[in-house]
């Protein structure tokens, strides 16, 4: 399952005929190859990819070795892509072309500790007269005698963002491999500046494969 690892740039919109496209702006690559792992050394089939330049002295020595190993600098990001075959030191964004399906990964904004309304959407305690200090809790979390407890994943307020998401099946829109961009229709999650993983829609190739049987 071929990929490729790049940073969000932001959103933007381009025109297709006469629609406007909403898209997501990725700088993908270049990505230098770290290690090809095998069956027989390994146990499975996986090319673990770096990208994004980083100082060697803010690399411990283990995986700076790893790195001075394969040939390649200070890297930021490893990540690996399971049954990808690479011909070659290097993974660039012309991997895909337009109108191919993707998965993109990223990790969701960190929004801290958020009440129920901002997190759950919750609609709030009345505001009427004589409503005092409810405009905004939850209301009532338990029962009575029994089972006199929470139930495990009630919806409450905590901890908002920072999860990692995959949206599945976008568009590629087109492929700028001279600037190394990848235009992707729809949203990715995750900040500006932010780690974008693109790999193989996996729904098309379960698709395929159903198709030939």
């Amino acid at each position: 399952m071929k990929g490729i690892l790049g940073t969000k740039i932001g959103m933007t919109q381009i025109w297709k005929g006469d629609k406007a496209v909403p898209v997501t702006v990725v700088l993908a690559g270049p990505c230098h190859v770290v290690q090809r792992k095998t069956a027989a050394t390994d146990g499975y089939e996986a090319t673990q990819v770096g990208f994004s330049p980083k100082k060697e002295s803010r690399i411990n020595k283990p995986q700076m070795g790893h790195l001075k190993k394969a040939g390649v600098p200070g890297m930021r990001y490893l990540r690996e892509f399971r049954n990808f075959k690479v011909e070659g030191d290097a993974i660039n964004v012309d991997i895909f072309s337009e109108g191919e399906k993707i998965d993109a990964t990223g990790t969701s904004k960190g929004r801290g500790h958020q009440g129920v309304m901002r997190r759950w959407n919750f609609k709030g305690g009345p505001a009427s007269h004589g409503a005092k200090k409810w405009h905004r809790r939850p209301g009532s979390i338990g029962q009575r005698k029994t089972p006199g407890r929470v139930y495990k994943g009630k919806r409450m307020s905590g901890h908002w963002g920072t999860d990692r998401i995959t949206v599945q099946n976008l568009e590629v829109i087109e492929v700028r491999a001279s600037e190394n961009l990848i235009l992707i229709k729809g949203a990715i999650p995750g900040m500006t500046g932010g780690l974008v993983v693109i790999r193989q829609a996996i729904k098309g190739q379960l698709k395929q494969g159903k198709g030939a049987k």
